[in-house]
């Protein structure tokens, strides 16, 4: 735990190196609210191509990044997280000329007592 899905237009998809990007959020999140690096899972996914922002006057871009964290930090420490993220997000991530782009972060507490996980070796 955490698990993180970040969400992304396609047209940024050459415009940031996924991995990378995933390992600078897990590196973060271990900073930031002491999640233990092994349990940082981080997803990449493509969205639908097209954003539509108000009435879809202009071309828009998004990158929305989700945390799954288990209860118990304070809200100064998430936060911390979400405005950490945002300025990876700033600094990584690029919109096409003409684009504009949305980024926003959202972290969320998960039951602890329903979740579960396994890794299995192949």
């Amino acid at each position: 735990m955490p698990q993180i899905s970040v969400d992304y237009s396609p047209s940024l998809a050459g415009s940031f190196d996924r991995h990378e990007l995933g390992v600078a959020i897990n590196r973060l999140t271990v900073e930031t609210i002491a999640a233990a690096a092994e349990g940082c899972k981080t997803v990449f996914r493509p969205t639908d191509p097209e954003v539509v922002v108000a009435f879809g006057e202009r071309v828009e871009a998004q990158v929305f990044v989700q945390f799954q964290i288990f209860p118990g930090r304070s809200p100064e420490v998430k936060a911390a997280l979400t405005e950490g993220v945002l300025a990876l997000l700033a600094e990584r991530v690029k919109p096409a000329p003409g684009e504009r782009l949305h980024l926003a972060v959202d972290v969320r507490d998960i039951d602890r007592d329903a979740y579960r996980n396994t890794a299995i070796e192949g």
